[in-house]
C-alpha cells in the first residue's frame, strides 16, 4: 500500500476520470487537497466508503478525540475563507456530531423535511420550473443556474422553513455572496445571515405561525434543553446553505449532462417514465453535488481493510470517485438515463447511514421537475456556448462547481 502522499487540486477533486488510478492505491491513499493544510486519507472505492460510513470507529466530532488538540479540517476550511471565529459556532453542527447527539439533532432537523412537507410542494414548485422556462424562453436565452437554479431551490427551502415570501430574495442573495468565496464579501453575507435569522426567532416567538421556526422556538418542547438560539441559527444556516447553492449548481450540471449525451436525452424523451425511478437517480450519480463529503476521523488505532489508521487521522470520503468507481457500476463514467442501480438508494451522493442527506427527497423532486420541464416537455433548449467555454469556480477544500449554464431557446 502506498504511503506517498498525493496532491489533489480542486479540479481532480471534481473529476471523475481522475479517480482509476488514485483507486489502484488501496482502499485509503493519503492526500494533501487544495485549501487544506494537513494531510487525509481519501477514500474512493465504493465499498470502503460505505462501510466507513458504517464503522462506528470513524466519528465526526474531531473534539471526542482522545488528546484533541489543533483546528479540525472544518475549521481550517473557514480559515481559509477568512470566516471570522465567532461565526465557527454556526457551521457543521449536525456534520460534525455523533452519537446521541447526533439523533435528537437530525431529529430537529428532519422536520422540515418529512414526506408531507416536501409532497406538498409539487404543484408550487412545477409551476416555478414552468413559469421561469416561459420567461426565459420569452427572452430566447439565460443562465440556468442564476435564473432557474437559486430562485427555484431558494423557494423551495424557504417555504420549507417558513421564510416570508419576500424575505427570499435577499436571503438567496446572500447566500449567493458566500459562493462567491471572497472574504470580504462572504463574511458580509454570513453576518446578515446570521443578524436575519435572530430577528426572525424574535419575530416567531412574539407571533408565532404554522411552520418549522414557529415550532423550534415555542418554549415547552421537548428539546428546548438542546434548542438554544445559537443552534436554533446554525440549523436555519445549515438548511440555507446546504438547501440553495449546491442543488442550484447541481441542477445546471444535471441539464448539462443530458445536453452533452443527446442519445441518452432521446432516449428519456422517449420514455419519459424512465425520468422518477432511473434517470433522476442516475444524474444525482453521475453529477454528484457535493464532490466530497464531511471528514470523519479514527477514534482508535486499528487496521481499516489492510491499511493503518492512527487516532485522529482524517478521512474523507470522495463522493464523486465513489460514485464513478467501475467496481460498482458498469460504464461508470458513461450517463445511462436507464440505469437500474438495484434495490435502494443506489449511490452514496447522500452519504449513508445514521448521517444519509435529510434533504434527498427534496432533491430528487427538485431534479425531476427541472428535468421534466426544461427537457421533456419541452425541447428547443440548447446550450448557448461551446462545452469548454463553461466556467467553473474552486470550492476551497470542496472541488469545483459550475458557475454558469448560458442557453438559448
Amino acid at each position: 500500500m502506498s504511503e506517498q502522499i498525493i496532491t489533489l487540486s480542486n479540479k481532480t477533486v471534481s473529476d471523475p476520470a481522475e479517480y482509476g488510478p488514485l483507486r489502484d492505491h488501496g482502499p485509503l491513499f493519503r492526500a494533501a487537497i487544495e485549501g487544506l493544510e494537513s494531510p487525509v486519507w481519501f477514500v474512493a472505492g465504493f465499498d470502503d466508503c460505505k462501510e466507513i460510513l458504517h464503522d462506528s470507529r470513524f466519528i465526526r466530532d474531531q473534539s471526542k478525540l482522545p488528546g484533541a488538540e489543533g483546528p479540525s479540517l472544518t475549521d481550517e476550511m473557514l480559515e481559509q475563507v477568512g470566516m471570522p471565529r465567532e461565526y465557527f459556532k454556526y457551521f457543521g453542527l449536525l456534520g460534525l456530531s455523533d452519537g446521541e447527539e447526533h439523533t435528537r439533532m437530525r431529529n430537529v432537523v428532519a422536520r422540515a423535511f418529512t414526506a408531507r412537507r416536501v409532497n406538498a410542494l409539487r404543484a408550487g414548485l412545477e409551476k416555478s420550473a414552468a413559469d421561469t422556462y416561459a420567461a426565459l424562453a420569452a427572452k430566447g436565452e439565460g443562465d440556468l443556474i442564476g435564473e432557474l437554479g437559486y430562485p427555484f431551490t431558494a423557494a423551495a427551502i424557504c417555504e420549507l422553513m417558513g421564510v416570508d415570501e419576500a424575505d427570499r430574495p435577499k436571503l438567496m442573495g446572500w447566500i449567493m455572496e458566500y459562493v462567491s468565496y471572497d472574504t470580504e464579501r462572504l463574511v458580509a453575507a454570513i453576518g446578515n445571515i446570521i443578524d436575519y435569522y435572530k430577528d426572525l426567532i424574535a419575530r416567531r416567538r412574539a407571533e408565532p405561525t404554522d411552520d418549522l421556526i414557529s415550532e423550534l422556538t415555542k418554549p415547552g418542547g421537548p428539546d428546548q434543553d438542546l434548542l438554544t438560539d445559537d443552534v436554533i441559527i446554525a440549523i436555519f444556516l445549515l438548511l440555507t446553505s446546504t438547501g440553495i447553492a449546491p442543488p442550484a449548481h447541481f441542477l445546471g450540471q444535471a441539464i448539462l449532462a443530458l445536453l452533452q449525451h443527446p442519445e441518452e436525452l432521446a432516449k428519456l424523451r422517449a420514455e419519459p417514465k424512465l425520468l422518477a425511478r432511473r434517470t433522476v437517480p442516475e444524474l444525482i450519480r453521475f453529477a454528484t453535488s457535493v464532490p466530497t463529503g464531511g471528514p470523519l476521523y479514527a477514534a482508535e488505532d486499528f487496521e481499516f481493510r489492510g491499511c493503518p489508521v492512527k487516532t485522529g487521522d482524517a478521512v474523507i470520503p470522495s463522493l464523486l470517485g465513489v460514485n464513478h468507481d467501475p467496481r460498482q457500476f458498469s460504464d461508470a463514467l458513461k450517463l445511462d438515463v436507464a440505469r437500474d442501480m438495484g434495490p435502494g438508494v443506489g449511490h452514496l451522493s447522500f452519504g449513508s447511514g445514521s448521517h444519509y442527506c435529510t434533504g434527498a427527497a427534496l432533491a430528487q423532486l427538485e431534479t425531476e421537475i427541472v428535468i421534466n420541464t426544461f427537457l421533456i416537455q419541452n425541447q428547443t433548449m440548447e446550450l448557448a456556448v461551446k462545452p469548454e467555454e463553461l466556467q467553473y469556480f474552486d470550492v476551497p477544500g470542496k472541488g469545483t462547481a459550475l458557475g454558469a449554464l448560458p442557453v438559448r431557446f
